[in-house]
């Protein structure tokens, strides 16, 4: 099942797989860096996840438990799974005993809830469902018509709070804090005080709380018309990029490019070579199977279309193993359709590189996984 939400809009479709009772998958894409990812059992919704599935939500929502340094001392289980890491961290907190199972449902109903209701909010972009096994293991499993129910109200509701108040992730700012401190319980005033820095949003601040966004707000709300509150710009808050820490600066990054394309093999190889990289290029995918647990690179270029074993097989392939799982892994492909950029989705990769492409384009993505070459790290 695919289309574009013009000809069906999420309703329907979260209703369509709810009295089919489908498992798997459901990926919805706004534009191809704004997506989400719905998993299903049995018609029931396990999880969902959001943009590029990083774990600074999961982070916002162990602050209201106080367990945020939590999140440095887990191990990933090895059979993770790759396009829901967020999901893959949670397990960890819950097996190791730092989060308990109520803790737990809590924070993946606040994160359900949230997905919803940006989907439900949208009126653009492509959907695909993707029939297989369920997201595993699970906690919990959600029943869609009531959450349906309960999220399409609230986008009712959230319209009435224009223009004042436009997306969950604005960012409050105090303008004038005296009208607060004279109406507020002084906790309250306090609270508000720290997170009203115009760098944390509304959405954070309900997480923060054990609140949905839209109590919060309606809480702000008399205060931004008011003018003592102003709103920010919507902001996309993303954890930073790289999934291991950065190379020092006197060891150049690894990177591996497989493309059965001499002409690609010689283009990445002469502009990151010529930036400072240390730069390997193979062929044939097989051979490239063989040899990449010996090289062990830092970053994976991956051609989609090789003889043999495509890149989709590939990159899924080098997933399951437990030495590649958080490496940066990026899709070079001459197509750029919604169907392709799905695929590589599922399959693990980060990214997803239209070629032809240009050496800015190239040196940017591999910088913002890797971090600069050695001759760009200040000469050390």
């Amino acid at each position: 099942m695919q289309g574009k939400l013009q000809e069906i809009d999420i309703r329907s479709i979260l209703q369509l797989i709810e009295l089919g009772q489908r498992t798997g998958e459901l990926f919805v894409e706004a534009s191809p860096s704004v997506y989400w990812f719905v998993f299903f059992l049995n018609g029931r919704i396990i999880y969902a996840s959001e943009t590029e599935g990083n774990i600074a939500r999961l982070r916002d929502y162990l602050h209201r438990f106080k367990l945020e340094a939590a999140l440095e001392e887990i191990q990933i289980p090895h059979k993770a799974a790759v396009n829901a890491p967020e999901y893959n961290r949670l397990w960890s907190l819950l097996e190791s005993h730092k989060l308990n199972p109520n803790q737990g449902k809590q924070i993946l109903l606040g994160m359900v809830r949230e997905v919803l209701f940006d989907l439900l909010s949208l009126h653009h972009g492509s959907f695909i469902f993707e029939a297989g096994s369920p997201l595993a293991p699970q906690l919990t499993t959600f029943p869609v018509t009531p959450l349906l129910t309960e999220i399409v109200a609230q986008v009712q509701e959230w319209k009435k709070l224009h223009p004042y108040i436009q997306a969950p992730n604005q960012a409050p700012t105090i303008v004038n804090p005296l009208p607060l401190q004279q109406n507020l319980p002084a906790p309250v005033f306090k609270a508000l005080s720290e997170w009203s820095d115009g760098k944390t949003s509304i959405r954070q601040m309900g997480r923060y709380l054990g609140r949905d966004t839209l109590a919060v707000a309606k809480a702000i709300y008399p205060y931004v018309r008011q003018g003592v509150i102003q709103l920010s710009e919507p902001v996309l808050i993303v954890e930073p990029k790289p999934s291991r820490p950065l190379k020092p600066s006197d060891k150049p990054s690894h990177i591996l490019c497989i493309d059965d394309s001499m002409a690609i093999q010689k283009t990445v190889e002469f502009i990151l070579q010529n930036e400072g990289y240390q730069v390997t290029t193979i062929g044939n995918p097989l051979k490239a199977l063989g040899q990449v647990f010996l090289l062990n690179p830092d970053m994976i270029l991956c051609d989609v279309a090789m003889p043999k074993l495509d890149g989709y097989e590939l990159c899924a392939m080098l997933r399951k193993s437990s030495q590649f799982r958080e490496t940066p892994m990026i899709m070079l492909t001459g197509k750029d359709g919604f169907t392709d950029r799905i695929k590589a989705r599922m399959a693990g990769a980060n990214e997803f590189l239209s070629k032809p492409f240009a050496e800015k384009e190239l040196l940017t993505i591999v910088e913002s996984y890797v971090g600069p070459p050695p001759k760009r790290g200040g000469g050390e």
